[in-house]
Formats: structure tokens, C-alpha cells, sequence
């Protein structure tokens, strides 16, 4: 999808954004992007919001973080979450969301992002497989910890 565009959220996109549709069953993996956007007003500092235009429209969304001082290596540069509209899902939006995280992140002078998803089989496990992010961990709650190495 060559045409994708990437742009901070804002007060312009964000109900867009908020408004992204899901395919049966996704919902119980997902929060709200304002459940997102409320963290990047607590932690300023740390959060990294972005939304993926296609032509003009918002597409995906994902929430970053980066915050080399967190005591919990999984924390340091990490998706917080990212979701991609169910029309254009497996057409390269996600792919191109997380691409631009990591590169932000080697911009930053990490060498790895991590992610945490909850298991489950509409979860999101085969998508962060598929894009190279390999299981390290498990969280007390159940979730994966996955690590892709910049």
C-alpha cells in the first residue's frame, strides 16, 4: 500500500481513529483509542501516537512507547497497542504502522521493540508472528511478550 501516510494523532483524526472497525470477534482484544490518548495526556514524555492515512482517510492507529528508564525491559519500546480498520486488515497497514514504530525506535537507539497481546485464536499472535516478532515471555496475567529485534 504505497500510498499509506503516516501523521500524529490529533484532535483531527482522533475520531476517526476512534471509529476504526473490527472484524466479528476482535472486540474483546481491544480498547478504545481514547483509552490510548488518555495516556499520551499522563505520560507525555514516553507516548507515541500515530494513525495511517489511505487516501485521506484513517486507516490504522498505534500507540507507542518509549521510555528507556522503565524498570520492566518489556516497557522500554513497545507497541501499547495498534488496530487496523477491518476492511484494509491483511493489506499492509499493520505492517506499515509497526515499521514505522521500530523505526523511530532505532531512531531513538533502541534495538528491539516488544509487544504484548493476550492469547487467543481471532488475537492478534499470527499478525506479530507473521511480521517477525518472536514469543519471550509471558506476563503474571497470560499475555505474550513478543520481541522484535531492530
Amino acid at each position: 500500500m504505497a500510498d499509506l501516510r503516516l501523521e500524529e494523532l490529533n484532535a483531527t483524526n482522533i475520531v476517526a481513529a476512534n471509529s476504526l472497525s473490527l472484524k466479528p470477534g476482535q472486540e474483546q482484544f481491544i480498547a478504545p483509542v481514547t483509552y490510548s490518548a488518555e495516556s499520551s495526556v499522563v505520560n507525555p514524555a514516553t507516548a507515541w501516537q500515530r494513525v495511517a492515512l489511505l487516501k485521506g482517510k484513517v486507516v490504522g492507529f498505534i500507540h507507542g512507547n518509549f521510555d528507556p528508564e522503565n524498570p520492566h525491559e518489556e516497557f522500554r519500546a513497545c507497541i501499547w497497542r495498534i488496530n487496523v480498520d477491518a476492511e484494509v486488515q491483511g493489506k499492509g497497514v499493520g505492517r506499515f504502522l509497526a515499521t514505522a514504530l521500530a523505526e523511530e525506535a532505532k531512531r531513538r537507539g533502541f534495538d528491539r521493540i516488544t509487544v504484548l497481546w493476550e492469547p487467543g485464536e481471532l488475537g492478534p499472535e499470527a499478525f506479530f508472528h507473521r511480521i517477525g516478532f518472536v514469543d519471550v515471555g509471558e506476563t503474571a496475567y497470560g499475555d505474550v511478550i513478543g520481541a522484535l529485534e531492530l
